[in-house]
């Protein structure tokens, strides 16, 4: 059975569905990953990510790596045993975060030093000691240490971060090769190339070449504007293998995930649902809604009268504003339930209007009402 097949292509945009099989599940794509930095997915047990429908979330190296440490998820059998969680676990390299460190690390060909957000220890990794620490936490999908930049950076820094991540990744691409028994998660290459097309063409042959399990875009979504951002996020996905998974990293909004949908995109993460949920604010088709505000203080509708999450079932816009108000820690779980409800549903139609061949009208017709609403 192959690693990744693609099923359905929509005959007026580069959208498609698929089947992931990975250790731990198959995963239909494109799918939404959310996020567990810390080996917890912020204020909703795992039990009601499976009730969604999720068997695929994101942890993050770097963290990991901080605390708890290696050694005790090593002690604990892996990340799947020590969190609890039965399905497929994607771990970042953390090579954003260490990159956002900027007067805190160094970076060189071998690799980065950096100093902990934590407790201001020195640290030194290499592209190999990220796979061996993938390996450890028995990551089903693992993500090589890149060279993350800043946009609008000159383009001499652009095409070195481009050429060591190149180099990185086939160093990352021996050392898992070598440890494909210990290591048995699959590797996916990242493209880099800053906003620069040439470079990002290159990048995406260098990574190419070598014939990895899945791809990933990175150094999209850091603030550039939407029309920018959609011009290369479908200059670089059309620059990636047909047959092989395409990974968007950092990507929540609805209007950003459709349009990676649109561009051929399989997977995407994002903290988005559930930082904003944290932060009362609710999606609904009709547009997000703050709960803080005072038109729902008497507002017994549910959060989406569309939604069939445990949220919408149960309560009332009223009843989760009155918590938000009161700080009652309840709140940001019924809000996180239904937020990443509301996205996974949103994904889970894109899938099957790319199966009808009807997705550009699903998508325009989505959009149109959620961004023209005022739930």
């Amino acid at each position: 059975m192959p690693v990744f097949s693609v099923e359905h292509c929509d005959p007026s945009s580069g959208a498609r569905t698929g089947s992931l099989a990975l250790n731990h599940g198959t995963v239909a794509t494109p799918a939404f990953m959310p996020v567990g930095t810390n080996a917890s997915v912020k204020a909703i047990r795992h039990d009601g990510l499976e009730e969604i429908g999720v068997n695929l979330i994101l942890g993050n190296t770097y963290h990991l790596y901080l605390r708890p440490g290696k050694e005790v998820i090593q002690a604990a059998g892996g990340l799947h045993r020590f969190m609890g969680w039965r399905h497929n676990l994607l771990t970042d390299s953390g090579g954003y975060q260490v990159f956002s460190l900027a007067s805190f690390r160094t970076v060189e060909d071998e690799g980065v030093s950096f100093r902990s957000h934590i407790d201001g220890s020195a640290h030194h990794l290499t592209p190999a000691d990220v796979v061996d620490m993938q390996g450890v936490l028995g990551s089903d999908v693992l993500m090589p240490l890149d060279e993350c930049t800043a946009p609008d950076i000159p383009r001499p820094d652009a095409e070195q971060a481009v050429r060591r991540t190149s180099q990185w990744l086939r160093q990352s691409r021996d050392r898992w090769q070598e440890r494909r028994e210990s290591v048995p998660g699959l590797l996916f290459g990242i493209m880099q190339g800053n906003f620069f097309q040439d470079l990002r063409a290159r990048s995406a042959r260098e990574i190419a070449e070598l014939d990895l399990p899945g791809y990933a875009i990175g150094g999209l979504s850091v603030g550039e504007e939407f029309s920018r951002f959609r011009e290369l996020l479908h200059f670089s996905s059309a620059l990636l293998p047909a047959g092989k998974p395409r990974y968007l990293m950092g990507i929540g909004t609805p209007a950003y995930i459709l349009e990676a949908i649109e561009a051929g995109i399989d997977l995407f993460d994002c903290v988005y649902p559930t930082r904003t949920a944290r932060n009362a604010m609710v999606l609904t088709r009709d547009g997000p809604l703050s709960l803080r505000n005072e038109r729902f203080r008497k507002d017994v509708a549910p959060v989406d009268g569309e939604c069939g999450c445990y949220t919408c079932r149960n309560h009332s816009r009223a009843y989760l504003r009155h918590l938000f108000k009161a700080r009652e820690i309840e709140a940001a779980v019924l809000a996180t339930c239904h937020n990443l409800s509301f996205l996974h549903g949103m994904v889970r139609d894109a899938r099957e209007a790319v199966a009808r061949r009807d997705f550009t009208r699903f998508k325009a017709e989505f959009l149109s009402r959620y961004e023209a609403g005022d739930a």
